[in-house]
């Protein structure tokens, strides 16, 4: 599974929308993943990441911190395809736990 991730099914995807509390914090190395593999081993492809020093171990990104508020973030997958999604993350600026009480998920069926 990774660091701190879990699995999400999804298809042809195209944004994502985290929402996952009341007062505005900044998460730390949010990075979100599909892939056509459960085990994640071939063709990954990272949507959004903003671990921009690699703590994570999954590579360096190149988004930036931003302040989240109850509203979530979206984030557009740009036509990534993949039937697999897997999100990370390690903590806020509040807490060292990770704290996710929604993820949606659009897509369109493969074809």
């Amino acid at each position: 599974m990774g660091p701190d991730g879990f699995r999400q099914p999804a298809g042809d995807l195209r944004h994502r929308h985290l929402a996952r509390h009341n007062a505005a914090k900044v998460y730390h190395d949010i990075i979100v993943q599909a892939a056509d593999d459960p085990d994640f081993i071939e063709k990954v492809q990272t949507i959004f990441s903003n671990d921009q020093d690699n703590t994570s171990g999954l590579g360096v990104g190149t988004d930036r911190e931003y302040f989240e508020t109850n509203e979530g973030k979206l984030v557009n997958a740009k036509g990534v395809k993949g039937r697999y999604l897997r999100c990370y993350s390690k903590g806020s600026t509040e807490s060292a736990l990770n704290e996710y009480t929604e993820i949606e998920v659009y897509g369109r069926p493969a074809k």
